[in-house]
């Protein structure tokens, strides 16, 4: 076994000996190593498939959300759309209603009785018919139009008379009390006044006249060509009035 000799110069004698980093310096070098290494791995993989891709039922739920959003934003539009066109419709239709009113013609009551006809009676002119009801019963206007007269008129007792816009006019007598004056705008429908037995009656009922150029005319036919058929008991008592026409 040889023997390292005093004299014999020492192979590491000399040699700059590297000094050991901080183990917190090693770990960062390390760490900048996998770091880079990842970057690397990355940028060569983006030219490969990716084993990792988004799950296709991922993917085509995420395009169902997406067409379903739009659909929404869609329907908002139209509803929007729709909104506007529905506001155009109503306005038209108010319009329409509104003209359409000027024409609409309705019965005074509707609960009555059909007392007498227009025609000859106790050898005078009948000049409208008669609509028995209970005393208080509210009756309403035929027609919209003008009230030209409201208050006590002679044998018609406490009478309301409509002027329309062609001067057609419609006479209400009889009335227990009346609910409008002279002056006033009515519409067909409207509540005006009340059933009575003032003036030359002979019970509660509405006297309904219809003067058209300032004649008389036959309420039953004038209201019927318009749409409105007084129909209770009005056969009946035409035939009486003709049966005892015909016996005199």
């Amino acid at each position: 076994m040889r023997q390292r000799l005093s004299s014999e110069p020492d192979r590491y004698r000399g040699r700059r000996r590297v000094p050991t980093p901080p183990r917190s310096r090693y770990a960062a070098v390390v760490t900048s190593a996998f770091v880079g290494a990842g970057v690397v791995a990355l940028g060569a993989a983006s030219n490969l498939p990716d084993a990792k891709d988004v799950n296709p039922d991922v993917l085509q739920s995420l395009k169902s959300s997406q067409i379903a959003t739009d659909a929404l934003e869609s329907r908002d539009s139209d509803g929007e759309r729709a909104s506007r066109s529905n506001d155009r419709s109503d306005k038209a239709e108010e319009v329409s209603a509104e003209v359409s009113a000027e024409d609409i013609y309705l019965l005074p009551l509707d609960d009555y009785q059909f007392s007498s006809p227009y025609g000859v009676r106790f050898g005078k002119l009948h000049a409208g018919i008669d609509l028995a009801a209970a005393d208080g019963t509210p009756y309403k206007a035929v027609h919209g139009g003008k009230v030209t007269s409201a208050g006590y008129n002679g044998g018609y007792g406490y009478s309301i008379t409509v002027e329309q816009e062609d001067g057609t006019e419609m006479i209400y007598a009889h009335s227990r009390r009346l609910l409008v004056k002279k002056g006033d705008e009515v519409k067909a429908g409207q509540v005006i006044g009340e059933v009575g037995n003032t003036g030359y009656s002979y019970g509660t009922h509405l006297h309904l006249e219809v003067h058209v150029k300032g004649t008389p005319v036959d309420p039953i036919v004038f209201l019927r060509e318009r749409g409105v058929d007084i129909k209770l008991q009005i056969e009946s008592v035409y035939a009486g009035m003709a049966a005892a026409e015909a016996a005199s």
